[in-house]
């Protein structure tokens, strides 16, 4: 068997540090000139989007030994709406850095790898499966897969933010969900530290309507994060991503190629993250190609997870802002208790009652 990976994101990495553990040593190729050759940013790992798993972290140790040191678990998160604000405690999660900081998870991950990773490599799609046994389709954007005529793209969004330097506690994530400056999106802060910190705003490109528009959305939401927490925040690096499709692809394997993580539709559509699907659909696809399951069958879940994920985001952009403060004040009293202590599938649940309210 001779394994190519093209991209060394995510799932690429743990579809070869899984592959490697069972004999494997796939050739990774990886367009860029290093592991994380991007823009810096933060994410999160939301335990509740993760039912039944309650910790991601120790979940990849114990399962697959893939060692991840987050920037720091969640135990506050805080969500803003127009008027209104919840508080959520518990241990709600990880946050984590991303890109081209050495601490980033692909990164940590990078430094798990023994295969070779061959940079700047132009080779194709069609000339891989031409010299390999198998190909695991892991580039990291939907891009290559749309073209192939395998994924469906439900939505394109714009991503604007920037590395800012204030007072933070790395154990606190913020979100603000408001139409003024992110409409049917949401912003968010991310600590990477005790001094600086991700701060993004995402919301769909239909709703970039001129150049600008995108700099005044983010000038308003700045505005708005420094007055919430009376401070003055200097930004220190940024980024502005434009058209990032958002959707899931038709066959999960075609012939001898498996796709993985965003090329699969990993990310969630409600919030946008989906860091610990991408890294199982590559350790999936690892475990396919040595006989220890049909990967078809071990993503269903995700591919499930999406749907219900849309079904969210759906419903979600149908708010205004006043219905958004109600969301939000609930958030503070039963429900939001509720949603911390469930050990079942918020995702599942929540659709499921969509679908029924809908009929």
């Amino acid at each position: 068997m001779k394994v190519a990976i093209m991209g060394a994101g995510l799932s690429g990495l743990a579809c070869a540090i899984r592959l490697e553990q069972l004999g494997i040593y796939p050739d990774i190729f990886e367009k860029r000139g290093s592991i994380g050759d991007r823009f810096v940013n933060g994410e999160v790992l939301l335990t509740i989007f993760s039912r039944p798993v309650r910790d991601e972290i120790s979940y990849l140790a114990d399962q697959y030994q893939i060692y991840l040191h987050p920037t720091g678990h969640i135990g506050e998160f805080i969500i803003h709406s127009e008027h209104e604000q919840a508080k959520l405690s518990g241990h709600l999660g990880f946050s984590n850095i991303r890109g081209r900081h050495e601490n980033s998870f692909e990164n940590q991950l990078g430094r798990q790898v023994k295969s070779n990773i061959h940079y700047h490599s132009e080779h194709t799609y069609e000339e891989l499966v031409r010299d390999y046994t198998h190909v695991i389709v892991a580039t990291g954007d939907a891009e290559y897969a749309s073209e192939m005529r395998n994924f469906e793209v439900d939505l394109t969004v714009t991503l604007k933010g920037a590395t800012v330097e204030g007072d933070f506690s790395r154990y606190c994530v913020m979100c603000w969900l408001d139409d003024r400056y992110a409409p049917k999106g949401y912003g968010y802060l991310i600590p990477y530290s005790e001094t600086e910190a991700n701060l993004v705003i995402a919301f769909p490109d239909e709703l970039h309507s001129t150049p600008d528009s995108g700099d005044e959305k983010w000038k308003l939401f700045y505005e708005r994060v420094c007055s919430d927490l009376g401070q003055n925040f200097k930004i220190t690096d940024h980024f502005e991503v434009n058209n990032y499709m958002i959707g899931q692809c038709n066959e999960p394997r075609i012939g001898n190629s498996l796709f993985t993580g965003n090329c699969l539709g990993t990310i969630m559509p409600l919030f946008g993250f989906g860091q610990f699907p991408a890294m199982l659909s590559g350790i999936y696809a690892a475990e396919d190609l040595c006989g220890l399951g049909s990967y078809i069958e071990t993503t269903k879940e995700i591919r499930e997870s999406y749907q219900n994920s849309m079904i969210l985001r759906k419903w979600y952009e149908k708010m205004n802002n006043s219905q958004k403060d109600k969301l939000v004040k609930k958030m503070n009293g039963y429900w939001g208790e509720k949603l911390l202590t469930t050990q079942m599938d918020v995702l599942k649940i929540i659709s499921r009652f969509l679908r029924w309210g809908g009929k």
